[in-house]
């Protein structure tokens, strides 16, 4: 059984906080919270069966799906219909899930929340969150169509040149970076210079 210690508001970037273990889930018997030998850590670690519980970074998988009309990018956008940051605009992604790949988490994400189809064109930023916990990879995606619509997750879905952008109404800080980074080097695209990909840590203190 796991339940968090604490509230969290991802919206404000506070630290969230580990979650709490109260049984072993292999034996069911009581864990206690102990720095396992060889290790530098607080672990749940089961005092019957010795099972040490770890708890690792999620993996938040997303594209920047690209269409283009004429000479000018848009680029599609979700409006979350959950929360957090529930009527904030972000890109299509989410949770990896078990067996699958980190391109196909990327183009079932899109898939599921914006109901479009893209072909990935590679990797363009990776970002970590330390303080939620989590690792955010987003794809450069070419959207084959536009035959869009909003999922379960999202109000709406909408395509948006770089000046349309709702930067104050952006989700996450992962988000506003990537499409940022995004614009900048389409930009220095046209100069002949090829696309990167884009390491960055995400503080708190960064904001959006």
């Amino acid at each position: 059984m796991l339940h968090s210690t604490a509230s969290f508001n991802r919206g404000t970037g506070c630290r969230l906080p580990l979650l709490t273990m109260n049984f072993c889930s292999d034996c069911g018997q009581p864990v206690s919270l102990t720095m396992p030998a060889d290790d530098n850590r607080l672990r749940h670690v089961c005092g019957h069966c010795g099972t040490i519980h770890y708890q690792n970074p999620k993996m938040v998988i997303g594209s920047i799906p690209l269409w283009m009309q004429g000479e000018q990018p848009r680029l599609l956008l979700c409006r979350r219909a959950i929360e957090p940051r529930r009527g904030y605009w972000t890109l299509p992604a989410g949770f990896m899930e078990n067996e699958e790949t980190s391109e196909e988490a990327a183009q079932r994400e899109t898939l599921e929340e914006a109901g479009a189809r893209v072909e990935l064109q590679g990797l363009f930023t990776l970002l970590n969150v330390p303080h939620v916990h989590q690792v955010h990879l987003f794809y450069r995606a070419r959207l084959l169509d536009l035959d869009i619509e909003a999922g379960t997750e999202s109000l709406e879905v909408k395509l948006f040149a770089e000046d349309e952008i709702p930067w104050d109404d952006i989700a996450f800080p992962t988000v506003s970076h990537t499409l940022k980074l995004f614009f900048s080097e389409f930009a220095a695209l046209r100069e002949g210079k090829p696309f990167g990909v884009h390491c960055l840590d995400i503080r708190r203190s960064l904001g959006r």
